[in-house]
């Protein structure tokens, strides 16, 4: 076997394969074996039909057969024997036919990580938001755990008001006609919620328990049901019950509940946990900065191969998050392709970024150690309170000690990059200024 290698671009080759004569017919004739342990021929016995019969009745498909395993047995050795690493299924480009006694030559292209040489990565101009903390956090998660701890109990008050759960009957009209799925009887709704058609919800506040009452909406033009869009409605309610919203005292007994001695110990906790999440938010801040910096001064491609697996990679975390939450891509309404082209771009630059630290780890000789390796694991038992036999036998798998190394590299480059840079401290950004950035982004 003959292989040319011509480099296309810095992030594709084509080889060009020829395969000798022999090893054709070697092929052909394998392949008139298998055909001839099944083929059906008046007047011949399965498995005993001539090879000229064969060649008579299944010329092409021997000779397809044939060009499969050709390509099969050739193409992942002749990369393997010019180290080539496909970052993605390698694309037979040009075919030739198998004929017995000939040569067989074809042509496939394949994607490939492209070679970086890293430059200007040292002394970084980079701002990093001065650390402040607002006690009024405390405070505000404080009201949100009560809030999350509240009951609907039924009230005595006569009148409905915004923010109450009511329970009512309905029943909507379109031209006085009664229309499917339109009509509903228990069904509790919050309002001020929003969940239900515009304008719906407003109209029932301040009816009386037992009170019925005509509610004049429109569906929206973009409403799911295409029979329904657009259309004025008519829906007859019926208050049945009102609900309030009963939320608990923020105090010691509600501190117990959070598993916590009292409220001051729960202050405490919610303190600590709002620094360090703060500190993290404003460090991920500095290095999602770091590595603009770096790919905007390290400009290349990548292989759609690449970011096809960076988008496969984060839609499998993202899917398992929303798992854990009772939701679903499709309650998002979102698909595969409206998930990759929403992703994009984060993709490639999380591509080009794992490829610019791995370069410069290649350029300053940073590598991972086996006390790192067991530090990292120690670190996972710890986080994840599983036993560390556990966690190191999860990492006995090739795949997924490889991923932690990874992992562990990219933490040690950035560290040297940030101890590289040259870091100003910034006050925060107000709310009105990070809209008028987003804004000149989104315009330019």
């Amino acid at each position: 076997m003959s292989v040319i290698v011509e480099a296309l671009s810095p992030i594709k080759k084509k080889l060009s394969l020829e395969i000798a004569a022999e090893v054709v017919d070697a092929e052909l004739g394998n392949a008139y074996k298998k055909i001839a342990k099944t083929a059906d021929i008046k007047g011949f016995r399965k498995g005993k039909v001539p090879r000229k019969i064969l060649e008579q009745h299944y010329g092409p498909r021997a000779q397809y057969d044939a060009a499969g395993s050709l390509i099969n047995n050739s193409l992942y050795k002749a990369l393997l024997d010019n180290k080539i690493e496909p970052v993605s299924q390698p694309e037979v480009t040009e075919s030739g036919t198998v004929e017995a006694s000939k040569p067989f030559r074809y042509e496939a292209v394949v994607d490939v990580r492209p070679e970086i040489t890293a430059k200007d990565y040292t002394q970084l101009k980079l701002k990093k938001e001065k650390f402040y903390f607002d006690e009024n956090v405390v405070d505000q998660q404080l009201e949100q755990m009560a809030n999350s701890r509240s009951k609907l109990e039924v009230t005595s008050r006569k009148k409905t008001r915004d923010g109450d759960t009511v329970v009512i009957d309905f029943e909507g009209f379109i031209d006085n006609t009664p229309f499917e799925n339109g009509a509903a009887k228990d069904f509790e709704l919050a309002l001020g919620s929003n969940s239900f058609i515009p304008g719906f919800e407003a109209q029932l506040v301040g009816m009386k328990r037992e009170q019925e009452k005509e509610v004049e909406v429109t569906f929206p033009e973009g409403y799911g049901s295409k029979d329904l869009a657009g259309k004025p409605a008519v829906f007859k309610v019926l208050v049945k019950e009102i609900k309030e919203k009963k939320v608990p005292e923020i105090d010691d007994a509600l501190a117990k509940e959070l598993d916590a001695a009292n409220l001051e110990e729960l202050r405490e906790r919610i303190k600590e946990n709002s620094i360090a999440g703060e500190k993290q938010r404003i460090d991920e801040q500095l290095q999602e900065d770091l590595m603009v910096a770096l790919i905007e001064n390290n400009p290349f491609d990548i292989p759609e191969g690449m970011i096809e697996n960076q988008l496969h990679h984060l839609k499998d975390s993202f899917t398992q998050k929303l798992k854990a939450q009772g939701m679903s891509l499709e309650m998002l309404g979102m698909n595969d392709e409206s998930f990759a082209k929403t992703y994009r771009d984060v993709a490639v630059q999380k591509v080009k970024g794992e490829l610019v630290l791995d370069a410069i780890a290649g350029q300053e000789e940073i590598v991972v150690d086996g006390s790192e390796i067991e530090q990292k694991m120690e670190e996972f038992a710890d986080n994840s309170e599983v036993p560390l036999d556990q966690v190191k036998k999860y990492f006995e798998n090739e795949s997924t000690l490889a991923g932690l190394k990874g992992q562990i590299l990219q933490e040690k480059v950035t560290k040297y990059l940030l101890d590289q840079a040259v870091i100003t401290e910034v006050e925060p950004q107000q709310p009105e200024e990070q809209d008028a950035d987003n804004n000149e982004t989104e315009e330019s």
